[in-house]
């Protein structure tokens, strides 16, 4: 398990020859999105995360002040990971705004099936574990999530702006119910092993804007 108690950092700076502390920092990163996104928080050991990059235990600490300091940047380094998709997908004027969403779909869909449904979302299995988790996280979590939710109400505002769902339709309490839907998808996707939980929801959601 991962110790979020606060730890002493180690006086002076990494030693000198770390030459590439940022490219290790990030490596510890990678790795722990890997990790927590197939076995959660609470399930993920440090050793693990540290061996498989090939770093000391003991150098830990030359990269992150504290072991929950290292969770908050997790959330904040798959959040960057996970922006960049999104703005790939929805800001492509060269498509249709719900092709774009559609697009989204159908890239998720195919990249938890190459990871044979191991991996899910970071966000969404970090809030299952909020009860166990430092109360930090929740603001933080929740932030990511509102920029998630606000990317898809812009893309939704266009579509409705193009006609493609009725001028009434509130797309920021689209954009909501689309997130809550989604996460829990991706949650029954990775217990299945299918892809039909992804897909179901998206169907849903789809027909649902054309009421």
């Amino acid at each position: 398990m991962l110790d979020t108690q606060p730890v002493k950092r180690r006086r002076g700076r990494p030693p000198k020859h770390l030459q590439g502390f940022s490219e290790t920092r990030q490596s510890l990163l990678d790795a722990g999105v890997e990790i927590l996104t197939e076995k959660g928080f609470s399930a993920a050991g440090l050793d693990e995360i540290l061996k498989r990059v090939n770093v000391p235990k003991g150098s830990f600490y030359h990269y992150f002040d504290s072991k929950g300091a290292f969770g908050l940047a997790l959330i904040q380094h798959y959040d960057s990971f996970f922006e960049h998709k999104l703005n790939a997908f929805l800001q492509d004027s060269q498509l249709a705004p719900l092709d774009r969403i559609k697009g989204f779909v159908r890239d998720a869909i195919q990249g938890m099936a190459k990871y044979e449904y191991q991996r899910g979302c970071l966000v969404g299995n970090l809030g299952q574990e909020m009860g166990s988790l430092p109360e930090p996280y929740r603001a933080s979590l929740l932030m990511v999530l509102q920029s998630w939710q606000q990317k898809f109400e812009v893309c939704l505002e266009e579509a409705r702006a193009a006609a493609e769902i009725p001028i009434h339709s509130n797309s920021k309490q689209l954009a909501f119910i689309f997130w809550i839907g989604w996460e829990g998808a991706v949650l029954r996707a990775k217990l299945e092993q299918s892809p039909q939980p992804l897909q179901s929801f998206a169907d849903y959601f789809f027909d649902s804007l054309r009421c």
